[in-house]
């Protein structure tokens, strides 16, 4: 009788259980991803942690990973790598409900609920208890598989602060336009330019300013176009505690121009001391999330020079 009921629990615990003592991380994490107001995403869950993929016509794609280790509690008893889709903009702002400024709050995640939702309740207080459901839906399948690989034998990145980053797109727009990226190696150069009813240049030059430029790769010329709306949203909501801890994100151009970049923000729970940042800006010890960004070239350039 007993294993009987040991293997009807088996057969009912949920995929994940998981704790996190940092909402307001995880509330910076995905609105970083999260480029307009109706905005789908999958979640995919496994025994390492949590990644939660967005996409954009099949020309840019974003993906969130928390590994397991930034949970306080982390129960996986699912099979194989169990997906759902959810609207974004609700899940954000269902977690914003969680986030009490000046206070690190717990919660706890379930999935899935009776009903498959997904189930989010507050665990830090004995008095008090904030507890929500949220429909999920059978996901879409992700219609493009980036194969990220090196242009060639040296890898064509460079790692630029955040704010810096961020500033020059912001700048760079015009509707509907493209924004051209070139890097070159002599004088190691990178090169930001829109076009629209004029043009505007920003270039970034290594070991000019290192503090705002921490690393630079490459070993030929190379140029790709991309779309302003596409780069943009790589950068659009790029927390606030990104800017302020004055960390880098990392840029690489793949083989045909794919373009990747990478970002990294804090779901440390809040302290008084001061974490330390390296070089790059980036936050020593890790309780980061990491969040890569894939935007295809346009098609009509000829965009490599030998």
């Amino acid at each position: 009788m007993s294993a009987s009921a040991s293997e009807s629990e088996a057969e009912e615990a949920p995929d994940l259980v998981c704790q996190l003592d940092n909402v307001q991380g995880m509330v910076d994490t995905f609105t970083t991803v999260r480029w307009k107001r109706h905005q789908d995403a999958v979640v995919e869950l496994s025994e390492h942690g949590v990644v939660l993929i967005v996409e954009e016509t099949g020309c840019l794609q974003a993906k969130v990973y928390l590994q397991r280790e930034l949970f306080v509690r982390y129960e996986f008893k699912g099979h194989g790598r169990p997906r759902f889709g959810v609207s974004l903009g609700l899940f954000v702002d269902c977690l914003n409900t969680f986030s009490v400024p000046g206070k690190s709050s717990v919660i706890e995640i379930q999935y899935p609920g009776p009903d498959m939702q997904l189930l989010v309740k507050s665990v830090d207080s004995l008095e008090s208890c904030i507890y929500a459901e949220i429909r999920t839906r059978i996901p879409d399948t992700v219609s493009w598989d980036y194969n990220f690989e090196p242009a060639g034998s040296t890898p064509i990145s460079f790692t630029v602060k955040s704010a810096a980053l961020k500033e020059a797109i912001d700048d760079l727009e015009w509707p509907g336009s493209s924004i051209q990226i070139s890097l070159q190696p002599n004088p190691p150069t990178v090169t930001f330019r829109g076009e629209g009813h004029g043009d505007l240049q920003i270039d970034f030059t290594y070991y000019v300013n290192t503090d705002l430029m921490a690393a630079f790769q490459c070993d030929r010329q190379v140029s790709y176009r991309y779309k302003y709306k596409f780069l943009r949203a790589t950068t659009s909501n790029i927390p606030s505690t990104v800017i302020k801890e004055n960390r880098g994100s990392k840029l690489t151009i793949g083989r045909g121009g794919l373009l990747k970049v990478q970002h990294l923000v804090s779901v440390a729970r809040p302290t008084t001391s001061h974490p330390r940042i390296d070089s790059a800006g980036y936050q020593q010890p890790s309780r980061i999330a990491y969040i890569e960004f894939f935007v295809k070239p346009e098609e009509d350039e000829d965009t490599t020079y030998d």
